[in-house]
């Protein structure tokens, strides 16, 4: 979607960022009666935090399966914060991260593991991994992935790689039509989207030539529920990564990566 990113106060004055605090309310006297005051901007990022604090407390000495309520607000904390997550934030395209895939395979792994019949502790011990690093990016080495909860990371990656796929495609749509002179809205006279390096209309077609590529290898993945070996799930979410960083920088060594972790993926 396109926002005002630069909000005014219709009460007080005050001016804030939407793209910092996600709302119109203003923060200095708490109207709700505020005006956008620069152009539309393509936005999909809302401001998100996870605190998983209260649930490395509540699970760091179990044993066995979890209880059942601390798995319910766990999953619900996760899926709120995947939900607010997107990957333009004021017509800037932001990195496929850490904390978006940890918190991603977390959510996969926790469900995933309350179903197993016996766990054993190496898959205890991942999951606590998983929940003691996944606030900070830290996920377990690809090598460390139990063979029980490798659906887990292969999901994430499915579910992680579409989300950044969906918003890539849409910052290459905006890109495009800044390149043609179309503009969806009458007030919208700059482009909304913006890159770095010469020449970034020619990132486009490279890029979604191999989005069509990486669609069919998560298409893979998803019907097989994930169950592939976690090097090719990290590859996957590896690859998108790889060209994000090819549209924002134009860097055609992160194209060339994307191409090769694409292709080994498919052999």
């Amino acid at each position: 979607m396109k926002v005002r990113g630069e909000r005014e106060c219709q009460e007080c004055g005050a001016r804030w960022s939407y793209y910092e605090t996600g709302s119109v309310e203003c923060p200095d006297c708490g109207a709700l009666r505020s005006v956008g005051v620069d152009d539309r901007t393509a936005h999909t990022d809302a401001p998100a935090t996870l605190d998983l604090t209260p649930h490395r407390a509540r699970f760091g000495d179990a044993r066995g399966t979890l209880p059942e309520e601390g798995v319910d607000d766990l999953k619900a904390d996760l899926r709120e914060y995947a939900r607010k997550r997107g990957f333009i934030r004021g017509g800037e395209l932001l990195p496929l991260d850490d904390a978006y895939l940890a918190a991603r395979e977390l959510l996969e792994a926790v469900d995933l593991y309350d179903r197993l019949r016996d766990p054993t502790d190496r898959d205890r011990e991942y999951l606590l991994a998983l929940l003691a690093g996944a606030a900070d990016g830290d996920r377990p080495a690809t090598e460390a992935v139990p063979d029980s909860l490798r659906e887990a990371r292969g999901m994430a990656a499915v579910r992680a790689v579409d989300e950044y796929r969906s918003d890539l495609l849409a910052f290459l749509d905006e890109l495009s039509e800044a390149e043609s002179g179309e503009q969806g809205d009458a007030d919208a006279s700059a482009p909304t989207v913006s890159v770095a390096g010469d020449d970034p209309h020619a990132r486009i077609d490279p890029t979604r030539e191999l989005l069509e590529r990486l669609r069919d290898r998560v298409k893979r993945v998803e019907a097989l529920t994930g169950d592939v070996p976690p090097a090719d799930a990290d590859a996957l979410a590896d690859a998108a990564g790889e060209l994000g960083e090819y549209v924002r920088t134009g860097d055609e060594t992160a194209l060339d990566r994307a191409r090769d972790l694409l292709s080994d993926s498919e052999s």
